[in-house]
């Protein structure tokens, strides 16, 4: 995606979003992954994504893209990437994962708002409201619980 002055705060929300199912992908051996991708298991990664998923959103919201890559050398520690469509309400999001050692990172390649508005900072603004109500805990919903007990 060309980058533009409101990319890097759509992919902040985007990342702030998927970052537990980044922590829950983080936890399969970078061994397995790549070896999924070497070997073009993408049906297995697809469901190793859903589940990932499923812990934190709506059904149908994350998606296992067309493919992935890693990086693998003897220096180096392993970094796999995995292509996600994102499907919250009224938007798609192309995007790559990014799976490292310590981190995790995200890289929008493409966004589709079914009703886009003239004004980009309305359309940021419906992204973040849109991944807000995919999600089984809202922001507001994890401040009440740990209010209540």
């Amino acid at each position: 995606m060309k980058k533009c002055s409101y990319s890097a705060e759509r992919e902040e929300i985007l990342a702030r979003a998927i970052s537990p199912v980044a922590a829950e992908l983080r936890l399969i051996d970078a061994g397995d992954l790549i070896s999924l991708l070497k070997f073009e298991y993408y049906s297995s990664l697809s469901d190793l994504v859903d589940s990932a998923a499923e812990l934190y959103f709506h059904p149908g919201t994350v998606y296992f893209g067309i493919g992935g890559d890693f990086k693998l050398d003897w220096d180096t520690y392993p970094s796999i990437t995995l292509d996600l469509e994102i499907k919250p309400k009224g938007v798609t999001i192309y995007a790559q994962l990014l799976l490292g050692k310590d981190h995790a990172g995200v890289n929008i390649n493409y966004i589709n708002f079914q009703n886009p508005s003239s004004d980009p900072n309305e359309n940021t603004a419906f992204l973040a409201d849109s991944l807000r109500h995919a999600a089984f805990y809202r922001t507001t919903d994890v401040t009440t619980m740990n209010v209540a007990h």
